[in-house]
């Protein structure tokens, strides 16, 4: 049976790839941080099924001690301070964990066992003030946002032990994907829950920010499979993961506030106060490599994927 050992497994990428792992036959072991009260709400319904062991990116030692008792095969590092706005509030910390942590995960994987495999979750904000349109692996990074300078050394720091310590590890750049399990502060988990309250007669308006902002968005659940498929691969290579089709944020609310019947200008209200400092304006995946070379594919529409979760939402709400 094989182990893979999944940091940031509450979250919601972590939640999605220990189902399909599991799904695969694997062991699954998590890395969790200590504190007085879980966050488990995303993997409740896995919990009796995965090995936690308490650690944190922020502590070599932990790590090292966690790899050791897990003894893996794979590992994920999908740990990250990874909502934007809050890296300019945070820039230290969003440093700490999203760039740094990863060194720290590198390191102990290269003294416990250096034939793990290694996953490195890099994003799309990498590319910020976006040099081509779509964007492709060779494409430079511009990062715009102290999430993305971090995620850019994230990236970085696992191509340079792959090319030193010839580890087996690669960087899996993803474009923007959600799902219901997305955080509330998140943009489309934000829309489908002001609808959902809005139909439900919980609350009247919703107020957002840019809605000429631009990105590639998928579903997680659909994304997860990419990470596995870039480890079971015979040589280390990074992958652009996406849609390659792109849509506004205008577009999102459009389509939301549509499926129940709704007319999102009687309720959307622009607040400057959400416009982020540096906007990223476009982002749009260009996947054909990873198409073609670890035969991966989105199955889930946009125009599905809004809808699943306005719906998901509606349903969490209703005893309201």
């Amino acid at each position: 049976m094989k182990r893979a050992f999944i940091t940031g497994i509450t979250g919601q990428d972590g939640s999605y790839l220990a189902e399909f792992l599991l799904e695969k036959g694997y062991e699954v072991h998590g890395m969790v941080r200590r504190a007085s009260t879980e966050a488990l709400e995303r993997i409740s319904h896995l919990s009796s099924r995965i090995v936690f062991h308490q650690a944190d990116l922020l502590d070599q030692l932990s790590i090292v001690a966690a790899l050791s008792q897990a003894r893996p095969q794979e590992v994920y590092n999908l740990a990250a301070q990874s909502f934007v706005p809050t890296s300019w509030d945070q820039p230290v910390l969003t440093g700490e964990f999203t760039a740094l942590g990863v060194t720290r995960m590198l390191e102990a994987v290269r003294h416990v066992d250096p034939s793990i495999r290694f996953y490195q979750a890099s994003s799309s904000e990498m590319f910020g003030r976006v040099r081509e349109t779509p964007q492709n692996e060779r494409t430079p990074f511009y990062p715009r946002s102290p999430y993305g300078v971090s995620k850019a050394y994230g990236h970085f720091i696992t191509v340079n032990y792959r090319e030193s310590y010839g580890l087996f590890a690669v960087s899996g750049i993803l474009f923007n994907h959600e799902s219901p399990r997305r955080g509330l502060e998140f943009v489309t988990r934000k829309v489908a829950d002001g609808v959902a309250r809005i139909k439900l007669g919980l609350a009247s308006e919703l107020r957002l920010g840019n809605l000429d902002a631009e990105r590639d968005w998928g579903f997680a659940a659909d994304y997860v499979e990419a990470m596995w498929r870039m480890l079971q691969r015979d040589d280390p290579q990074d992958f652009v993961v996406g849609t390659g089709t792109s849509h506004s944020v205008r577009q999102l609310v459009e389509i939301a506030f549509a499926h129940v019947d709704l007319d999102w200008r009687a309720h959307v209200r622009l607040d400057p106060v959400l416009v982020r400092p540096a906007e990223v304006d476009r982002l749009l995946a260009d996947p054909r490599r990873a198409q073609a070379e670890i035969g991966w594919e989105p199955r889930t529409s946009f125009e599905d994927l809004v809808r699943l979760m306005v719906d998901a939402d509606v349903e969490r709400l209703r005893p309201w």
